[in-house]
């Protein structure tokens, strides 16, 4: 049986280039789908196209305009390959109008040397000590992810009292299980509840406008993951005349950065 991930990111070629897909109810949000599974989507249609080389290390999407719930269809063009790096472009289309753009590089990782220089949280208890948030009431989508928070990060009650910032640190992982993947690690980088209602502990209509991931995790390590939980982490920089960003981190339970992601988001009084 499919994971409903994978139904929600199924992709049919039509042609070389462009291929069919449909939003699906289990990653559905407040109004129309899940911004983490249309970039899925839509690097999806790059990871099983033929002329695929190597696995991504970035990706931006740029939401241009609402995705409604139904069939899209996304066109899926290797602009340029060198010898160790793809670069791709896309554009999704709904009803005849572009819904979303994006851009994603690709790259034949080598070994070299490599180092850390950025750490995860040293005192965040493992996942298994602490219990899954409660869903009801929220979007569909949350019920996908088996989301566990640090103590006292749980999202309290919007009581409309601003709070002094809106940091966030939680373990998470696709409900039901599934291993990770490229597809779902750019999923994950979009998991995060906005910024702006976190410190606001209000409601507030908003649209992320662009979001980019960085890839830090070959396929190798995505493997050893596996299905266990990854911690998240996210921050906001700063909140001006109607846009925010988020600066976020995924991390493997063994301490390893798999992916960083920065977006801009559209907010209104």
């Amino acid at each position: 049986m499919q994971h409903p991930f994978d139904t929600a990111i199924a992709l049919t070629p039509i042609t070389e280039h462009v291929f069919n897909g449909a939003t699906t109810g289990p990653y559905a949000n407040m109004i129309g789908p899940f911004g983490g599974a249309t970039s899925a989507a839509i690097l999806n249609a790059a990871l099983q196209h033929p002329q695929a080389q190597g696995s991504p290390i970035s990706l931006t999407v740029n939401f241009a305009g609402p995705l409604a719930d139904g069939e899209f269809e996304i066109k899926a063009i290797p602009i340029r390959t060198n010898r160790s790096t793809q670069h791709w472009s896309f554009e999704l289309q709904q009803d005849g109008q572009i819904a979303a753009t994006a851009t994603a590089v690709f790259a034949l990782r080598r070994e070299t040397w490599s180092a850390p220089e950025a750490m995860p949280p040293s005192d965040m208890p493992p996942a298994q000590s602490l219990t899954r948030a409660p869903t009801a009431g929220m979007p569909a989508w949350t019920q996908s992810y088996d989301m566990r928070f640090a103590p006292s990060e749980l999202p309290s009650p919007f009581d409309g009292q601003m709070q002094a910032h809106a940091n966030s640190r939680f373990w998470v992982r696709d409900e039901p299980t599934r291993p990770l993947d490229f597809a779902s690690l750019a999923s994950l980088c979009d998991c995060f509840f906005p910024r702006i209602f976190l410190r606001r502990r209000s409601f507030t209509p908003i649209g992320t406008v662009s979001l980019t991931c960085f890839f830090h995790a070959d396929a190798a390590l995505l493997a050893e993951q596996s299905d266990r939980h990854v911690l998240a982490c996210a921050r906001a920089l700063n909140y001006r005349n109607g846009y925010f960003d988020q600066s976020a981190e995924i991390w493997s339970d063994s301490g390893q950065l798999l992916a960083s992601s920065h977006q801009m988001v559209y907010y209104r009084e």
